[in-house]
């Protein structure tokens, strides 16, 4: 069976715009579809990338990025707004979906906290209703996360995408040995998983 790797940080609108796709594009093309949680922040330190990378742009590029946002999730159906105090911080809610088995419901439900909701997915009272609607034990998983066993995993992960060559979200990985970048390319992703030049 072919794989696809999903790699993603709940900060990235463009990983969010990507997850709401991926599923879909998965049970098109047979390919069994891996959520790889990392955290953003250390793949831009490794790359020397701006940390609140946003904020760097200028005003036409903000505007045009805010278009280009706007245009994917009209095209695709899905509600996007930009939270007030973006990029919100997102290292808890990564642990959390680790400490879930990285349940798909709880991926999506981070992502719907953050990129409709407005809310903090690292804050508590996030976390707990996220990780109850998906069905698991908040207490336990809160207490999971602040364990050091629980930073090590996610920083584990954020080096194997570092060495996979990722500098951004969302990253997709065919069958361990492709990477693609942007939910602007996956209809390459689809054309590669279905063997197609």
């Amino acid at each position: 069976m072919r794989t696809l790797d999903f790699w993603f940080d709940y900060s990235c609108p463009y990983a969010y715009l990507a997850s709401t796709q991926v599923e879909a594009l998965a049970s098109r093309t047979g390919a069994r579809l891996v959520y790889r949680p990392m955290l953003l922040g250390g793949v831009f330190a490794a790359n020397g990338t701006p940390q609140k990378l946003f904020a760097t742009l200028s005003a036409a590029k903000a505007a045009h990025n805010a278009r280009d946002l706007d245009r994917w999730a009209q095209l695709w159906g899905v509600p996007l707004a930009m939270p007030s105090g973006h990029p919100l911080r997102t290292v808890e809610a990564l642990r959390a979906t680790v400490a879930s088995g990285i349940d798909p419901r709880v991926v999506h439900a981070f992502y719907r906290a953050y990129w409709v909701d407005g809310r903090g997915p690292s804050e508590e009272a996030t976390m707990r209703d996220v990780l109850v609607a998906a069905g698991h034990d908040p207490a336990r998983m809160l207490d999971a996360i602040a364990r050091p066993e629980a930073k090590d995993d996610l920083g584990r992960r954020t080096d194997e995408a570092i060495g996979l060559g990722i500098f951004g979200a969302p990253a997709f990985v065919v069958d361990g040995e492709r990477m693609y970048w942007g939910q602007d390319r996956m209809h390459f992703v689809e054309r590669d998983l279905l063997g197609r030049d």
